[in-house]
């Protein structure tokens, strides 16, 4: 298999990162790798709706930018080196009010120490809520205080 990833990345792996950050109290759970892409879901529920009841766009970036910095993470030496966000855009394109929304990462750029991301998030109808393109640098890993 021709793959972009650095090693060998399980689900349980991607989803273990989520532990106590804010990927885990938004309920992002990773589903599915494959040879150039991520995907990951999240609920639409009180911890991801803004007051009007809809999906919270800032919900929205959070899943686009915890997807797009896992991927730079599984594309890298993850002994010693992190991702960090640099940029991000979202264009919000329809609403959501229940259910469970579904990002697809794939690369625009995965060489070097900067990758850009394309995201799409759906619902389970697949119909497109949000399009975003991230920006990661690829930094050393901090030391461990």
């Amino acid at each position: 298999m021709n793959t972009i990833w650095e090693g060998t990345i399980t689900l349980d792996m991607l989803n273990s990162l989520n532990k106590g950050s804010m990927g885990d109290y938004l309920g992002i759970k990773f589903t599915e790798i494959g040879e150039n892409y991520l995907v990951a879901s999240m609920p639409v529920n009180s911890n991801t709706k803004q007051p009007f009841g809809l999906l919270h766009g800032g919900a929205s970036v959070a899943l686009a930018e915890t997807i797009g910095s896992v991927a730079t993470w599984c594309c890298i030496n993850r002994e010693i080196f992190i991702g960090v966000g640099v940029e991000i855009n979202a264009s919000h394109l329809k609403s959501a009010n229940s259910g469970i929304v579904m990002a697809r990462c794939w690369p625009i750029k995965s060489e070097g120490k900067l990758k850009v991301w394309a995201i799409e998030i759906r619902n389970q109808k697949d119909e497109l809520l949000c399009t975003c393109r991230f920006t990661c640098m690829v930094v050393p890993k901090p030391p461990i205080a």
